[in-house]
């Protein structure tokens, strides 16, 4: 079922859904299946799986010359949305990025997804290789989100990339997109943010999963400015409860995200990072609420590949 259909059928009930990474190359799918049993409970519509482009590794040879290998850490986005949708009859949501795909892989990839009967996707333009700085497409591969959405919209409607194609079915994706509270690190203001977001809706996304934010304020003056610009369809706020003490700056360096200045005080005092969750889990609880009151469809939680934190919140509300 596509994730507008999920949203329309809870009639204003607000749901609940998270996010899960692919395990390391070499792990056991159990390890991620273990962390996904705990959140059944909350009976989550939709369980996304994030997509992790390639990198860039030096290797050095007995002979001192260094060779550039390419390797995928996590790979198997497709088949783990297949072993969840399989085991647990729950329907996922692949993350399908602009990185490391021509136009031509990226069509067979909407077709297997479509084999397996996945009917929604998040279209995301993806991180740049950490050794580049600033992205790159693939040749023959899009350099924005808006362009993938528009590919996906154009398989909707049974156009191929090859045109003299006779007799093709049409496919028929939810395409959700990515939107930013606090603006994407790109973007030159809000505004312009606010009008490259409209140009994804306009070609075809049909829903918004935010990044992650810590103050609401951030996300209400957002979705205010968004349906000021004509953007009608629902936005999901993206939620992830803090850790550690550690991550008052990897997160901020990580996401390009403020934090409140009360929740970082809290965890600057706090002992240790046992304290630091606490204080973490009870800051998301209080912002998944008033979310809540305020009639969100839909609250999506960032697991980063653990769940006992996640299950914690929605103990609390769900």
């Amino acid at each position: 079922m596509k994730v507008t259909e999920h949203l329309t059928r809870a009639n204003g009930n607000t749901l609940f859904s998270f996010e899960v990474l692919p395990p390391k190359k070499g792990e056991n799918i159990q390890n991620l299946f273990s962390n996904i049993e705990p959140l059944l409970e909350f009976k989550p519509p939709f369980i996304d799986v994030t997509y992790h482009r390639e990198e860039y590794v030096y290797r050095q040879h007995a002979n001192g010359l260094l060779e550039k290998k390419t390797v995928r850490r996590r790979p198997g986005t497709v088949g783990i949305c297949a072993a969840i949708k399989n085991r647990f009859d729950v329907d996922t949501v692949p993350h399908l990025i602009c990185g490391g795909f021509s136009k031509e892989e990226t069509e067979n990839a909407l077709i297997d997804l479509h084999f397996l009967g996945i009917d929604n996707v998040l279209a995301l333009r993806g991180d740049p290789i950490k050794s580049e700085g600033r992205f790159v497409p693939e040749p023959d591969g899009h350099a924005y989100a808006c362009d993938l959405i528009g590919q996906v919209s154009d398989l909707n409607k049974g156009a191929y990339l090859d045109e003299e194609q006779d007799d093709v079915w049409a496919t028929n994706f939810c395409i959700g997109t990515a939107g930013y509270p606090e603006k994407h690190f790109e973007s030159p203001n809000s505004g312009a943010d606010i009008r490259y977001l409209k140009h994804k809706v306009d070609r075809g996304a049909e829903y918004i999963v935010t990044q992650m934010f810590f103050d609401n304020e951030q996300f209400f003056q957002f979705e205010q400015k968004c349906r000021a610009a004509g953007i009608l369809v629902p936005i999901i706020p993206g939620l992830k409860p803090l850790t550690t003490k550690a991550q008052l700056t990897a997160l901020p360096r990580s996401f390009y995200l403020n934090l409140p200045d009360e929740l970082v005080d809290a965890v600057h005092l706090a002992p240790d990072n046992a304290a630091a969750r606490e204080i973490g889990i009870e800051w998301c609880i209080n912002q998944s609420r008033e979310l809540m009151a305020h009639g969100v469809p839909c609250l999506h939680y960032y697991s980063m590949g653990k769940s006992e934190s996640i299950r914690r919140v929605a103990s609390a509300l769900f």
